[in-house]
């Protein structure tokens, strides 16, 4: 075709198409401006460059088929954006999470006022404490689980879970233990006691001057260094338990209680929140009260932490936020503790049920005016165990 020079002088000869007969102006049709001037761009008439988009001289500019067809769409632009609004939204949701969960942990416990403090080895250790906390309980939650009306805290359950290269340990501390209150700095005055070689139960410790003093008692005793601080009162516990659905346990006897509430059958059964305080609770059941229910609370908490950590929980929001309201509405933690922190803890916790770890009670080798008597020999073993993140081999009682 030929080439049109839209600067060309005057003289110069354009080529142009010729018009057709109904445009022709000797039958009075009007001309275009652009033909009026001598010269055609090749974008009016569809003639020169073709037809417009789909038409019939083949114009595709693949939007369509070539047959001024709908234009095809384009799946995997579509797919694209699909998945960048996904994971845009998760990104979201997930960071919402964490903040709104950040926001509910009641770091309360300062573990900067434990004075004398053991070397650190490796791993992490975390005292998990339960306490008989009535906080924001009515007067019928309280008759309903069996908790009384005493005024104040004590301590009801006390375990060590050591996190480490070769699996998670979890060690329970009987509440009736026999330690020495060393000397301490009071949580609130600031004023430092010296030790004068009093022996205790160990929950006693708790009672009088609460976390600080009771993670002091519990590495002067044990020479082993503690991370992290875990509390969780009554109602929290029944509340975790009754978000998940309950917790199955399997009973290998059946036994009762009137002052915890415990009336179970044996055999395997779902405990909802109240008979799974009262299953932790229970003492008077039992001939070595103390070291029956540190065992059955380990069962219990392992089975929890179990039964937690499953897809039908966690990727299911209706069940997930329920479950984590009621955890860290009493949760109580030291001020160091992070949201990774407590997860590292829970998983951990769930590796002990799942093979991956062990459990026992503190080795114990007699008794003194009712009051349990640690194995020295087994103790020493132990934490040497630990502190060299080793894989334990001492058993408990």
């Amino acid at each position: 075709m030929p080439q049109v020079r839209r600067d060309a002088g005057p003289g110069y000869q354009r080529h142009e198409p010729p018009l057709p007969p109904s445009m022709s102006p000797r039958r009075g049709a009007s001309v275009p401006p652009q033909q009026s001037q001598g010269y055609d761009d090749g974008y009016n008439t569809g003639q020169v460059y073709g037809g417009g988009r789909g038409g019939g001289n083949g114009y595709d500019d693949g939007y369509g088929d070539g047959r001024g067809g709908r234009p095809r769409p384009r799946w995997g632009r579509r797919i694209k954006w699909t998945v960048i609004t996904v994971v845009v939204v998760l990104a979201v949701g997930s960071v919402a999470t964490y903040f709104w969960a950040d926001g509910k942990l009641r770091r309360q416990v300062d573990l900067s006022k434990v004075i004398d403090r053991p070397e650190a080895g490796d791993g992490t250790n975390y005292l998990i404490v339960g306490s008989d906390s009535r906080e924001g309980m009515s007067a019928e939650e309280k008759k309903k689980l069996h908790t009384g009306s005493a005024e104040g805290k004590r301590t009801d359950s006390m375990m060590i879970l050591h996190d480490g290269s070769n699996g998670p340990t979890l060690i329970s501390l009987p509440r009736d233990s026999d330690v020495e209150i060393p000397s301490f700095v009071g949580s609130d005055s600031g004023k430092k006691y010296p030790g004068t070689g009093r022996h205790t139960k160990l929950n006693a410790a708790y009672a009088e001057d609460g976390p600080e003093l009771l993670v002091r008692t519990v590495e002067y005793n044990t020479k082993l260094h503690i991370d992290h601080y875990v509390e969780i009162g009554f109602a929290g516990f029944a509340n975790i338990v009754d978000a998940i659905g309950g917790v199955e346990m399997n009973i290998p006897k059946a036994f009762k209680d009137k002052d915890s509430g415990a009336d179970f059958p044996a055999g395997k059964q779902t405990l909802n929140g109240q008979q799974a305080l009262a299953f932790v609770r229970t003492r008077h059941a039992f001939a070595t009260q103390d070291l029956e229910r540190t065992k059955n609370q380990q069962k219990f908490l392992s089975a929890l932490a179990s039964q937690t950590a499953t897809p039908g929980t966690l990727l299911n929001p209706f069940k997930l936020y329920p479950t984590m309201g009621a955890g860290l509405d009493t949760l109580i933690v030291d001020k160091d503790m992070g949201l990774w922190d407590l997860g590292q803890m829970f998983f951990a916790m769930k590796g002990v049920t799942g093979g991956e770890g062990k459990s026992l009670n503190m080795p114990v080798s007699g008794s003194s005016g009712g009051n349990l008597l640690w194995d020295k020999a087994k103790l020493q073993q132990l934490v040497q165990q630990l502190k060299n993140d080793e894989k334990v081999t001492v058993s408990g009682n």
